[in-house]
């Protein structure tokens, strides 16, 4: 649906249909394909429908533009939105900074209640407002008028008297998940973003916020297995090909690893056979305890619970958790691997039980450690974290689980 972000727009009743589907189809694409379908319109026409989207998206799609095209939409907007628009793009992605609009109701401290009323009714006109935001000569917030309080206030009284001066806003730069947690116990409807030496630079609508972390945690669960987060439904078929594959190739590579480790104990498996049928076994649990562990992480990277130094405690603590669920998940795998190399009358049953606990033990401990290990990992880089994590971690897991169970199966058969 239209994003209600930025309050210049037109009311729903007077969109032609063609800009409408042209907002809907803009939102159920990608940056680099939503440029593309820009430039087959007017630059007028673009800037109606950018006016509609979400802030942080609409610099997205601006940053795909050729210089001449973004100039001629800047152009075509009204001056406060265009100025604002340059000003976000001096930003850095999943910045505070990217999904700014202009701070508008912008009062001087000298002014008295009624004089602030007068000011804000000629917007009212065309800007939807919540609060006035009362800066100095220089452009520095100095505090936050309600609607509330200039209703019931006499008109004769100083603005100073009844603005809040200690007002909560974002710092430009910061990051879009730190906002979130900040904004977690306060719910305002909309925040005056500054600079760090407090110049009011444009304001964030709570709704803009939310949206944009939305969109993010949807996308944690395609990017872990190689979907690009640019990669929608209606993302043409040859582009969805070119985003997926490189990745499935990347899964071939790893996969090819994981046989290489089976290959080195081929003669282990000749001679026990029954351990083939186990393989599967260990492998599917050791995935999914790090897949337990790399959920979590993914979570706690994204809402910012993971500061630094605590990298270290949370790869101890799933190492640990792993070790404790695979006790009990050994006990079921070796009491399981028993009665069968019971029922075939192997003379090494109770000791294939007892590798095949072990071995439970030691691939879930690990996996619980790479679960945690890649996405810190991948951040520490500069890397995504959630980009095809769970590639990188089935390929450790296969191959720690089945090296281990083989490894100590041939320890075994050359002991006995």
């Amino acid at each position: 649906m239209p994003s209600a972000t930025l309050p210049a727009a037109a009311p729903a009743s007077t969109l032609t249909e063609e800009l409408g589907t042209l907002v809907r189809t803009l939102q159920a694409h990608g940056p680099d394909a939503a440029g593309r379908l820009l430039n087959g319109v007017s630059s007028s026409v673009a800037f109606e429908a950018l006016v509609r989207l979400n802030q942080g998206f609409v610099q997205d799609i601006l940053a795909t533009l050729g210089p001449a095209r973004r100039q001629s939409i800047l152009d075509a907007a009204t001056p406060a939105l265009a100025q604002q628009w340059q000003r976000n793009q001096d930003f850095a992605p999943d910045t505070i900074g990217r999904m700014m609009e202009p701070a508008q109701s912008v009062l001087a401290p000298d002014m008295s209640v009624g004089e602030a009323i007068e000011a804000l009714r000629k917007l009212l006109k065309n800007v939807m407002v919540t609060y006035g935001y009362v800066v100095d000569g220089t452009g520095k917030l100095l505090g936050l008028v309600t609607m509330r309080d200039l209703l019931f206030t006499s008109h004769d009284t100083a603005l100073t008297d009844i603005m809040l001066t200690d007002v909560f806003a974002f710092r430009a730069g910061m990051a879009q998940s730190e906002a979130m947690q900040l904004t977690l116990a306060r719910h305002y409807p909309v925040y005056p973003v500054c600079a760090d030496d407090g110049t009011l630079l444009g304001l964030v609508r709570g709704q803009t916020l939310f949206e944009a972390k939305a969109f993010e945690i949807t996308a944690q669960a395609g990017s872990m297995v190689g979907v690009e987060r640019e990669e929608r439904i209606s993302t043409p078929l040859w582009r969805a090909f070119r985003f997926r594959h490189p990745w499935l190739q990347l899964n071939l590579l790893t996969a090819f690893l994981a046989g290489a480790v089976v290959a080195l104990f081929q003669g282990t498996i000749d001679q026990l056979v029954i351990l083939a049928a186990f393989l599967p076994v260990l492998a599917g649990q050791s995935g999914n305890t790090g897949c337990q562990a790399l959920a979590v992480t993914l979570r706690g990277i994204t809402l910012g619970e993971i500061k630094d130094g605590d990298g270290m405690k949370l790869v101890t603590k799933e190492g640990l958790l792993g070790a404790l669920n695979g006790g009990p998940v050994g006990i079921v795998a070796g009491v399981a691997m028993y009665v069968t190399a019971a029922g075939q009358q192997s003379p090494d049953a109770l000791m294939l039980a007892i590798v095949v606990f072990l071995a439970m033990i030691g691939a879930c401990t690990v996996s619980g450690i790479c679960g945690a290990l890649v996405p810190l990992t991948l951040k520490r880089y500069g890397a995504d974290p959630a980009t095809a994590s769970s590639i990188f971690l089935t390929t450790a897991t296969d191959i720690f689980s089945m090296g281990l169970l083989l490894g100590l199966a041939t320890l075994m058969v050359w002991a006995f």
